[in-house]
Formats: structure tokens, C-alpha cells, sequence
């Protein structure tokens, strides 16, 4: 990371940190569509069984992993202030959260699966294959928030190449699991869908062990000594931590949790319908990644510059960011339009089911702006460590806006499951116009104190 004084030096800067990030986000989504791609070429009630255990997993999984986001903003200023040491400690410490934060997601998942399961609308087979599904994942669940953490180190440092190239090799060896544990070849067991659970988790550790590598003995990352300072615990970093990470870590459960809880009621419309929602939600899930990654390179940009004091840099980055995330959104939107049928062929060969994915494929280009102006702006805040609102913006968006319209809309009107589809979208576009307002109070209250320090600063 280093100082910018021209719009073409930011763009070239968010650029070198975005595209590395956009890799990575569309490799980790695409392991995530294998699974459901793979399970769905095995059958019906395989793709059925993983997507209810996904919708699961996804909200808390990456509602704890959220968390631990907080180490990048933090990471962030710490840089931008010249602070070293404390960047170190900040990560060793994160690293100590997530071992915490897995044990206390174990436990909650040993005594709450099976009654979650158990009360839903489910055929006993896609039941069981989701909670095979589920605990294999959880046997990757430990390296996977810790790795969450040292990257979340790599990408501060602006070097997002280096999680770009792990996640890379992280892909194959998902397929080649995934294809090993699903068929049963080469001696392995044949799983079926829950074989894709275990070749996420071998993928899992496999990344944390070349990312701990990494940051022990490949510069600048060894520079830092994470492992050769007092190993103890810092409750005060600790509460850093979770006083940022917290709601960052709810807001992503919140907005996640949306979907996949629409995903859960969609399994009283019948397998066909859950399985073709799925899909579709797959697809939407992958071209979200742009987005997301624009605003993952933002906090990291925002960051390092609000923690120099340099808030009108800060804005300009995320000017730069909307900017682009928009744009691209168009071009998306008409691609989704033109190859729904193309699409839908990579998930299935059966017709009925085909059909339906493309059905459900034509809302999923209504996403794309709301995601387009929202992310973006998330992840600025985020640089901000402005992050308490946001979870209220989102807890209101999908929870008092997106579902109730959309089971008004699904349970008493012909929309049927798509009238859930039409509710999240409102929510997207209630919750993109919420963080808008926020981020314009943030950037005022910032720019209002940095011209109140000015006059003291000069007559020091």
C-alpha cells in the first residue's frame, strides 16, 4: 500500500488490489457452484440435499467468518498510521477468535441440526444427505476461519495476490475431491452429494496450511514475527475485534441468512422447485463476486486512507468503486437476459428441471444494481470500522422489508416461490438506498472533524 495523489494512480492502485481479490471471490463461489453442479449430475435429490445443507451453513459459516473481516479494516488503519507492532498482534490474536469462535459453532451445530432438520418439510433421503453434508463440512471448519484470518492479513497488506494464487490451487483440488468422493473413483467411497462436503473440507485445510506457511516464512508477511512475540491472550485486542467484527459478522448472517431461509421454504414447493432455486441462486452468488470484491478492496483502501487522515482520498476511492461496480452491473444484467438457456444446461440435463432454473434465472438479473450500489458501499463503511448502522440497514432491509413481502407474495398471491425472489430484491434496493444515506453522514461526520483539527493543528 502507498499514497495516491492522482485519480489515475487510485484507480491503478484499487485496481492492482481488486483484481487479485475478484479471482479469489470467484474461485471460492465457484467451489461452492461445484458443489451444486456436481451433486446435480449425480441426481435430483443429491443437488436437493446439498442446497438445503448449503443454506445452512452459508448464513453462519460466513456470519462467524464475518467476524473475523474486522481484522482487515483494523489491519488497515494500523498501516495507515505507521503502527507495525500492533498489526502483528492484531492477527496472532484473530487467530486465537477463530479457534474460539469454531468451538462455540460446533457446539451449537452437535445440539441444533438435527431439530432444525427434523422440522423441516423434507424427504427423509434429502434430509439425510443434508446432514451428512453438513458434518463433513464442519471437519474443515477450524482451518477455514483461520485461514479467513490470515488472509484478511495478506489483503490489509494490499499483496491480495498472494490469497488470489492459494484459492487457485485450492479449485482443482475441491473438483478433483469432489469428483473422487461424489462417483466413488479411484477406490474411493461413492457419497454422492455428501462427498462434495468432504472435498471442501480436504480444500480447506490444504489452503491453511500453505497460507500459515506464507506468513511465517515468505516476506513482508515473516517481517511481522506473528509467532515470535508473547503468545498470550490480549482480552483489550479481543474486544476490538468483536466490537467491529460483530456486526459485520451479523450483517452477513442477516443477508445471507435471507437466502438461505428463502432456500428452506422453498422445500415445501417440492425437490424440483428447491433444487432449480438453487441453481439460480448459484448463478446470482457468482456474479455477486464483482461486487463484493470492489468493496472487499475498498475497505482496504479506505481503510489504510482514513487511518492516515485522508478523507477525501477515501472518497475518491469510493467513487472510483461505485463507479465501476455499476457499469459492470449492465453488462451482466444483459448477459444473464441473453444465456439463460446456457446457463441452465451447465446444472442438469433433465427438461422440467431446466426450465425451471431458467424461470427462476430471469430475477436473478434484478439483483444486479441493488448489489451493485450496496456492496460498494458496505465494504467503504467497513474502511471506516462504521459498521452498527450497517447491520440495522440490513436487519430492516431483508428481515422487515424483503421477507415479509415475499411470503405475502409467495403464500397468498400466483407468484408462488417467486414471490419470495420479488421480496428479496426489494429488500437489496431498501437496503442499497439505506447504506447510501449512511455513508453520506459517515463521509460529512469524517470530512466535519478532520477541518476541526486543522486550525489546532496549525497553531501547534
Amino acid at each position: 500500500m502507498r499514497q495516491t495523489y492522482t485519480l489515475s494512480q487510485k484507480l491503478s492502485q484499487l485496481f492492482i488490489i481488486f483484481a487479485p481479490i475478484f479471482v479469489t471471490q470467484v474461485a471460492l463461489a465457484g467451489i461452492q457452484v461445484l458443489d451444486t453442479m456436481m451433486s446435480g449430475q449425480y441426481s435430483p435429490r443429491d443437488l436437493a440435499g446439498v442446497a438445503i445443507g448449503a443454506n445452512i451453513w452459508a448464513p453462519v459459516a460466513n456470519g462467524i467468518g464475518g467476524i473475523l473481516i474486522a481484522v482487515t479494516p483494523i489491519v488497515a488503519q494500523h498501516l495507515g498510521a505507521g503502527r507495525k507492532q500492533e498489526v502483528s498482534r492484531t492477527v496472532l490474536q484473530g487467530l486465537y477468535l477463530s479457534l474460539g469462535l469454531t468451538a462455540a459453532l460446533l457446539a451449537a451445530g452437535a445440539a441444533g441440526l438435527p431439530r432444525l432438520l427434523a422440522a423441516m418439510q423434507l424427504e427423509p433421503e434429502v434430509r439425510a444427505i443434508a446432514q451428512d453434508y453438513l458434518i463433513a463440512m464442519s471437519l474443515g471448519l477450524a482451518p477455514a476461519l483461520a485461514y479467513n484470518v490470515l488472509r484478511c492479513f495478506f489483503d490489509a497488506l494490499g499483496l491480495t495476490r498472494v490469497t488470489m494464487i492459494i484459492t487457485l490451487i485450492g479449485l482443482p483440488v475441491n473438483v478433483l475431491f469432489n469428483y473422487l468422493f461424489i462417483f466413488g473413483k479411484a477406490g474411493f467411497p461413492e457419497l454422492g452429494g455428501v462427498g462434495a462436503g468432504y472435498g471442501s473440507t480436504i480444500t480447506y485445510w490444504i489452503e491453511f496450511a500453505i497460507a500459515l506457511v506464507i506468513a511465517t516464512r515468505v516476506q513482508p508477511f515473516a517481517s511481522y514475527t506473528i509467532f515470535k512475540q508473547p503468545l498470550g491472550f490480549v482480552p483489550s485486542i479481543w474486544l476490538e475485534q468483536l466490537r467491529v467484527g460483530v456486526p459485520i459478522g451479523l450483517a452477513i448472517a442477516l443477508e445471507i441468512g435471507i437466502f438461505s431461509l428463502v432456500a428452506l421454504l422453498m422445500s415445501g414447493f417440492g425437490t424440483m422447485i428447491v433444487a432449480a432455486h438453487q441453481s439460480a441462486i448459484s448463478v446470482g452468488t457468482l456474479v455477486f463476486m464483482f461486487p463484493l470484491s470492489v468493496a472487499q478492496a475498498l475497505t482496504i483502501v479506505v481503510g489504510f486512507e482514513v487511518g492516515a487522515r485522508r478523507i477525501q482520498d477515501a472518497i475518491q476511492y469510493r467513487r472510483l468503486g461505485l463507479a465501476a461496480t455499476i457499469s459492470t452491473a449492465a453488462v451482466i444484467m444483459l448477459s444473464l437476459w441473453l444465456f439463460s438457456d446456457t446457463i441452465a444446461g451447465l446444472y442438469t440435463n433433465d427438461s422440467e428441471l431446466r426450465a425451471l432454473i431458467r424461470s427462476f434465472l430471469a430475477y436473478v438479473v434484478f439483483f444486479q444494481f441493488s448489489d451493485a450500489v450496496g456492496a460498494p458501499i458496505q465494504g467503504t463503511l467497513r474502511g471506516y470500522k462504521d459498521v452498527t448502522v450497517v447491520l440495522a440497514v440490513v436487519l430492516i432491509a431483508h428481515w422487515g422489508v424483503g421477507l415479509p413481502l415475499g411470503y405475502v407474495l409467495a403464500n397468498w398471491t400466483p407468484l408462488g416461490p417467486y414471490g419470495y425472489w420479488v421480496g428479496l430484491i426489494s429488500g437489496l434496493a431498501t437496503g442499497a438506498a439505506g447504506l447510501l444515506w449512511r455513508l453520506r453522514r459517515t463521509e460529512a461526520k469524517h470530512l466535519g472533524e478532520l477541518r476541526a483539527q486543522e486550525p489546532q493543528e496549525s497553531l501547534a
